[in-house]
């Protein structure tokens, strides 16, 4: 059998076919070839098209047939990873009422601290593991409190992959671990949360029909599947969110493993077997893929909005003409520390580790006679390995002590840069492993589908590319304290202390 897999991400949809005996990749595409647009009608909103996201995903589609590497009828099971916490809205005929609040959107940052208020703190991390924050929950508040004529005709609401299922199969539903990254799940009762809907004044027939996460959730169109050139009633048999797909992609799925990202926004996943919360909701626990009641895997995830979307704008600004790779290089000839050039990468909306404050990316001790255009590169990549840092150091006093973490050889990590600057600054080594969210999402497909009798045949056989240790670690100790006074300079100045 073979699995497709798709990825529908901020800055493009990627597609990948995997055979499922061999567990190697067929095919992979991306679509757009350019980074797709984030709308911000206003400062601190963050909004796309759900329409475009599934023209995208065809298009990805398509273009993985059109490499001539497999027979697309030969194509079994379906499965979609896609960028969290988003929201999207439809009525009865299936239509989007609005374009999608997504991940790094801000408007409803008061909405989920006015819940935690009133609801109680206690409850919220004892009950949901998490504050409502600027989750779906309350990115729906917000439409029903500001815009009442939209929330008046909404059938369902959905997270993205949610709705990219529907548009194969037109069946909605969604998941225990879905419903609890948008904070409806009440992990004490096991049940959809009644004080978060009741908090918000939600009717509960909002919600799509939940659903074991592999499983069948509806089976492929006809009009779909003469379109794309694939098998009416093969059937989408996974959904998940990008960071715990990637998690999956990584074998990262049990209590100690780790895994991070740093694509448009960083991420460190780790696993727990305990119910677990950080008292200031600074990190996020989800159901991970492989949560069940009896024996719960909750992913505790530390998100950084300004990862590699702050690289991709100073690429903009210092090389738009370079490539990463040569920007890479040019920051490579700069030594540790950039000349004293310091970089907080906060300029991607409400960063929930700094309690959802928004300060804003920021230079600093930029010298016009010393710093060039490579020395603003690797100060910005060293920001980010700061940022990782002060955020791993939260997740250790809430019991995640890796040693080492599990990525893909893909990203910022592509940076030599980067990569060690992580290693050193966090003190934790990094393994490489080959494989991406559409990777996982086509071996999610598999485990759903029954390809394998498990999640561990699913990993058999799978080995490292390669690894990044820490070398010396105190040398980067300085900078990071200059670092850290910087950021907690910034905080002060906007709590008006």
């Amino acid at each position: 059998m073979l699995l497709l897999g798709l990825d529908i991400g901020t800055s493009s949809v990627k597609s990948t076919v995997v055979d499922s005996q061999t567990r190697q990749i067929l095919a992979s595409a991306s679509f757009p070839e350019h980074e797709a647009a984030i709308q911000t009608p206003k400062p601190g909103w963050a909004e796309q098209d759900p329409e475009q996201w599934w023209q995208d995903a065809q298009q990805a589609i398509l273009l993985c047939h059109a490499q001539k590497k497999y027979n697309p009828k030969d194509i079994g099971a379906i499965g979609i990873a896609y960028q969290m916490h988003g929201l999207v809205v439809v009525d009865k005929q299936h239509q989007v009422l609005r374009p999608s609040i997504i991940w790094c959107d801000s408007r409803a940052v008061a909405i989920g601290k006015m819940a935690f208020e009133t609801i109680g703190e206690k409850e919220c991390l004892s009950c949901l593991l998490n504050s409502p924050g600027n989750f779906t929950a309350s990115k729906l508040a917000w439409v029903k409190e500001n815009e009442p004529e939209t929330f008046e005709k909404i059938y369902k609401m959905m997270l993205p992959g949610d709705f990219i299922a529907m548009k194969f199969t037109g069946q909605i539903t969604t998941s225990i671990a879905a419903l609890s990254e948008g904070v409806f799940w009440d992990f004490k009762s096991n049940e959809i949360s009644k004080t978060v809907l009741a908090h918000y004044g939600f009717n509960p027939t909002l919600l799509p029909e939940v659903k074991e996460l592999f499983s069948s959730h509806g089976q492929l169109e006809l009009p779909v599947a003469d379109k794309l050139n694939l098998r009416a009633g093969i059937p989408v048999t996974y959904k998940a969110g990008d960071q715990p797909n990637n998690a999956l992609a990584l074998n990262v799925l049990q209590p100690g493993e780790v895994a991070t990202t740093a694509g448009t926004s960083g991420v460190i996943y780790g696993v727990s077997d305990q119910l677990a919360f950080d008292q200031q909701s600074r990190i996020n626990s989800f159901a991970h893929v492989n949560y069940t009641p009896s024996e719960p895997r909750i992913g505790v995830l530390l998100c950084i909005n300004g990862t590699g979307i702050f690289n991709r704008w100073m690429k903009s600004i210092v090389g738009a003409n370079d490539s990463y790779a040569e920007l890479n290089n040019r920051a490579a000839q700069i030594k540790k520390g950039s000349d004293g050039l310091l970089a907080l990468p906060f300029g991607n909306g409400a960063e929930r580790m700094l309690n959802n404050r928004i300060i804003g990316a920021h230079f600093h001790n930029i010298d016009f006679n010393l710093h060039t255009s490579s020395h603003i590169a690797r100060a910005v990549q060293e920001g980010i390995a700061f940022s990782f840092r002060y955020g791993l150091d939260i997740m250790r006093q809430n019991g995640i002590h890796p040693t080492v973490v599990r990525a893909s050889k893909a990203n910022l990590f592509l940076s030599n840069v980067f990569a060690q600057a992580f290693a050193d600054i966090t003190q934790t080594a990094v393994e490489f492993y080959e494989g991406d969210g559409s990777y996982g999402a086509a071996i999610g497909a598999g485990i759903g589908a029954g390809a394998f009798k498990d999640v561990k045949e699913a990993f058999e056989n799978r080995n490292p590319l390669g690894s990044v240790l820490p070398q010396n670690t105190s040398s980067y100790e300085e900078f990071y304290e200059q670092w850290v006074a910087l950021l907690k300079e910034h905080l002060r100045k906007q709590d008006g202390c």
